[in-house]
């Protein structure tokens, strides 16, 4: 797999034994009376033991055996143990992983499995799977391993706050497949390995979360299967490869998807047609400036040129930032955190220490105060997904219209300014963007009071 940000601009539990101690010296009496009495309490003396010794059943541990109608358990969380011996698509021998492995009734497949997994169905249609990724090898830029390793630990803290599983893939499933075409077959294997997954959501090497409290709003994509930042008016009347951004994605783990996913890749490096298809490409969006086939511009062709066959069920999304271009987002990050500041000294409850497991909820508080509060740039809230497009930090080659501190520096500051919204829960902060071991322990009721001083570089937050 290799890292997106090679890309070009463009974008268990074992139960305790139960005690077996028990105090059988009771000794006997002529007293009938205080014979039943010193039972008795030998009785209530064993009960009180047993009752510490002995663990609550664990739910989670239950062999949930599907119904005779295969109802949905009572119980919301997945069985991981349980896996019947009836037939599935997997003991199907004709159905692959690859790409050039053709599936079809997937959607009737998908729902065969989940009805013989019935813990499985409660929440399935909002469940998401996050996949990511990076290349095989080593990054050729000294610090480029550093930089994945901080872009993926933020990911996996977004994934771990809101519920959300993640893989993470760094092998080329498809050796033909390389740069911005690797992650089309890691989303096709993704779909066959998780068929309790309603959406499985892309989001690029060098893309990170710099609002760790917004979720997504599947409930306005009820009526679609892909989405992808985008501007309807830049493709169909100015025919710009901008218009869009392939690099963060969500896609219905479904039949069109599948469909849509092999006309797509159909324009890869891995078909006769590359370069075909780069001349088309590059003839209809007269701003791409490189001559090579790229999964960017084949979306946005596809959109623009094959609209009565994909367009309705494709959502193009521009009202907030699905994923943000990083240039415009890095210099108001010290603004973005003077609001939230200005807001918890106003607002006690958001700034109330709690556990990190119920963030959600102080997210949903803190939506009162921010719903009209605008999105995008100049907005009141932080930008959900910011994305290093055209910094390249694995390969060093950033796009020569950036310079090196500019990339470097923004990774950091977007980084640790996302770093500071999991951290506090911890009792933390960065104290100042540009340096990521400079930390200091958050005092009681912050930013309430004044003990703390948080600076980036010379600007001061607060």
């Amino acid at each position: 797999m290799v890292a997106s940000s090679e890309l070009p601009h463009h974008h268990q539990t074992t139960l305790m034994a139960k005690s077996t101690s028990r105090n059988g010296n009771t000794k006997p009496t002529s007293s009938t009376c205080l014979f039943l009495g010193g039972a008795f309490s030998a009785l209530l003396l064993v009960w009180g033991l047993s009752s510490v010794t002995t663990p609550i059943p664990n739910q989670n541990n239950l062999n949930l055996t599907p119904t005779e109608n295969n109802a949905v358990p009572t119980n919301p969380t997945p069985d991981l143990r349980f896996d019947p011996p009836d037939r599935t698509f997997y003991d199907d021998p004709q159905i692959g992983y690859t790409m050039d492995n053709k599936v079809k009734n997937w959607d009737q497949k998908r729902q065969d499995w989940l009805r013989k997994h019935p813990s499985f169905l409660a929440g399935a249609k909002d469940r998401v799977l996050m996949v990511t990724g990076s290349q095989p090898s080593p990054c050729r830029n000294p610090v480029g391993d550093h930089f994945l390793l901080r872009f993926f630990k933020n990911k996996v803290d977004y994934c771990r706050i809101h519920g959300l599983e993640i893989f993470y893939n760094n092998a080329l499933l498809h050796p033909q497949m390389f740069a911005y075409w690797a992650k089309y077959p890691v989303m096709r294997s993704a779909m066959m390995a998780h068929p309790e997954a309603e959406w499985i959501w892309w989001v690029d090497s060098d893309a990170l979360f710099t609002d760790m409290e917004f979720t997504l709003p599947l409930h306005r994509y009820n009526n679609h299967n892909l989405v992808v930042h985008g501007w309807p008016q830049l493709i169909h009347e100015k025919r710009s490869w901008t218009g869009l951004n392939a690099g963060v994605f969500l896609i219905r783990n479904c039949q069109w998807s599948l469909d849509f996913m092999d006309v797509w890749a159909s324009m890869g490096p891995q078909t006769p047609n590359y370069n075909k298809w780069g001349q088309i490409l590059r003839s209809t969006f007269k701003d791409k400036f490189f001559p090579e086939s790229d999964d960017q511009t084949g979306l946005a062709y596809l959109i623009a040129m094959e609209k009565e066959k994909w367009a309705d069920r494709i959502y193009l999304e521009s009202e907030y930032y699905f994923e943000g271009y990083w240039e415009e987002i890095v210099g108001q990050l010290e603004n973005i955190t003077k609001r939230y500041d200005a807001l918890e000294r106003r607002v006690r409850r958001l700034r109330r220490r709690h556990a990190e497991k119920v963030s959600e909820s102080y997210g949903q508080v803190r939506e009162e105060y921010l719903k009209d509060g605008g999105f995008g740039k100049g907005s009141l809230r932080r930008p959900f997904i910011t994305h290093f497009t055209g910094c390249q930090p694995c390969s060093g080659k950033y796009n020569e219209m950036y310079t090196a501190d500019d990339c470097w520096n923004g990774m950091k500051k977007a980084l640790n300014f996302a770093d500071n919204q999991v951290m506090r829960k911890y009792g933390f902060v960065h104290t100042d963007l540009l340096d990521n071991k400079d930390v200091s322990a958050v005092p009681f009721d912050y930013p309430q009071t004044d003990d703390l001083t948080l600076h980036s570089g010379n600007n001061r937050l607060n």
